[in-house]
């Protein structure tokens, strides 16, 4: 499991892509551009779950 969270440009991708999409709503300031950044987060968050979650399974023994 230690393996499968280790994977660092994993979490900073996500990271960035988080903060670039707060970043352009912060610059646009309006509820629409809020409400992507909240998307973009959302998706970022399940597709980081996903992918760790594989590793995850695939390193354990069963």
């Amino acid at each position: 499991m230690a393996s499968a969270l280790g994977n660092w440009r994993r979490h900073a991708v996500a990271a960035l892509l988080v903060a670039a999409a707060f970043g352009c709503a912060a610059l646009l300031a309006s509820r629409t551009a809020t409400y992507g950044a909240f998307l973009v987060a959302f998706a970022v968050w399940m597709g980081w779950f996903v992918l760790t979650a594989v590793d995850v399974i695939r390193e354990a023994e069963f």
